[in-house]
């Protein structure tokens, strides 16, 4: 099992005709990512490495049966794309650009939520499904098949400590990097709420750190989640009022700090750990 990204996904490469873009393709076509086109206005009737190129997402929904999006746009033209393909019925895209403005991504979500397509990120790694392939850069060899779905707020983390998961033999239904922007396609909660869904999820893990009041709505649900959830929140040592690499984890006021997450977190029944390294000792107590 897996959460949105499976082995019956149809994928279509939005933009993704540059240099950048094409490296992706290549890569998460080598790694078996179903991709079956790619959009680039102006373009359309072309073939690039065997995938036919369309100029609207809606024209290769039509001829391929595509479902879901890698969006590989520039910041200043993702709230369009995203709104496209939320426009032409898919399930979910995978937005990769950084520095995407704060105004257009609130308008581009709130499009997409108003047609139930979920959006993962801006200023995302991706996700991967193992067995299936990556949507972004997160490296499926570093992923195993298994029941333990995986959220991070961070891409590095969400990468190392899935890498972690698979050196201890502890397989991962699906992993996803949610978005290191303040605002992305889905917070947290909704996150544990689809993997609390999927029967092919026995536990989950995620992965937080400072700034923001996402981790609150967290709290409120895995009380009620019925599935053993792992917590990390990063970042217990960093100072008050700086930005840490992100531009969601900027701490305001005690709220936003680790230790008042992790209380918080905690409460709520959260098995917490403080490292990576305790993430695989939490669960291999938690699933034996």
């Amino acid at each position: 099992m897996a959460v949105l990204l499976t082995a019956a996904s149809r994928i279509v490469g939005v933009n993704a005709t540059g240099r950048f873009g094409r490296i992706q393709i290549d890569y998460m076509r080598e790694r078996g990512t179903p991709l079956v086109a790619l959009t680039q206005p102006g373009k359309g009737g072309a073939e690039l490495g065997g995938l036919p190129v369309f100029d609207t997402v809606e024209e290769a929904v039509a001829v391929t049966g595509a479902d879901s999006a890698i969006v590989y746009t520039p910041p200043g033209g993702v709230a369009d794309s995203v709104i496209e393909c939320a426009e032409a019925g898919l399930g979910f895209a995978v937005v990769a650009a950084e520095f995407v403005a704060v105004h257009d991504t609130m308008h581009a979500v709130a499009q997409a939520r108003a047609r139930g397509m979920w959006v993962v990120g801006p200023n995302t790694t991706g996700m991967a499904t193992p067995g299936v392939g990556p949507m972004g850069g997160i490296p499926p060899e570093f992923c195993l098949p298994g029941r333990v779905g995986v959220i991070g707020r961070s891409g590095t983390l969400t990468i190392n400590v899935t890498r972690l998961l698979t050196n201890a033999g502890i397989g991962q239904s699906t992993v996803v990097h949610i978005g290191g922007d303040m605002l992305c396609g889905r917070n947290p909660h909704e996150w544990l709420d689809i993997f609390a869904g999927d029967p092919g999820t026995d536990a989950i893990v995620y992965l937080g750190e400072i700034g923001g009041g996402k981790e609150y709505a967290l709290a409120e649900r895995i009380a009620v989640c019925g599935k053993p959830v792992v917590v990390l929140i990063v970042g217990r040592n960093a100072p008050a009022g700086k930005r840490m690499g992100h531009a969601g984890a900027l701490v305001e006021g005690n709220r936003g700090t680790a230790a008042a997450k992790i209380d918080a977190l905690r409460a709520a029944g959260a098995h917490v750990a403080l490292s990576p390294a305790a993430v695989v000792a939490r669960l291999e107590e938690i699933m034996t």
